[in-house]
């Protein structure tokens, strides 16, 4: 099934797994990433520094490890990526096609053996070019593996 992004419908996370399987490359979708949360509205107790966003697990698997058991860099970094893109689908409360134009990692620490959790935050949503940052950290502790800041243009 070809995702048609004239189909209306709200960005929930229901129309975000649907984009995620329809639109992301095969091998992102082998990534077995899974969409934990949506945030596309401030909840009434938000903090005043709120920023919509999204949070996307990626499930622990050996075919992610580089030698001594470490989940690579660039799965990390395709993690984060992806879930900018959901981020920046949430802000705009639905589809629209883009395109990744930076993407800076700083790696803190290795992660094994654990879940890595994606939380995108969209800094800013512009008609031509969007921001965003994202924490990954590991599910099993909380810990922050990496910190990621990404532009996309708007397509």
């Amino acid at each position: 099934m070809t995702y048609d992004p004239t189909t209306p419908a709200k960005f929930d996370i229901e129309e975000a797994r649907r984009v995620l399987r329809e639109v992301f490359a095969p091998w992102v979708q082998d990534l077995n990433l899974s969409i934990v949360d949506i945030e596309s509205d401030p909840s009434p107790n938000a903090a005043a520094d709120w920023q919509p966003g999204a949070i996307l697990r990626m499930a622990f698997s050996d075919r992610l490890c580089r030698h001594g058991g470490i989940i690579c860099g660039q799965a990390l970094m395709a993690l984060a990526d992806t879930a900018m893109v959901i981020a920046v689908l949430a802000a705009n409360r639905g589809y629209r096609p883009m395109t990744t134009v930076d993407q800076t990692t700083h790696f803190m620490r290795p992660v094994a053996q654990s879940d890595v959790l994606a939380d995108a935050r969209v800094v800013r949503l512009g008609r031509t070019m969007s921001f965003g940052r994202i924490t990954l950290s590991g599910s099993t502790d909380n810990k922050p593996v990496a910190m990621v800041s990404s532009a996309f243009a708007m397509l």
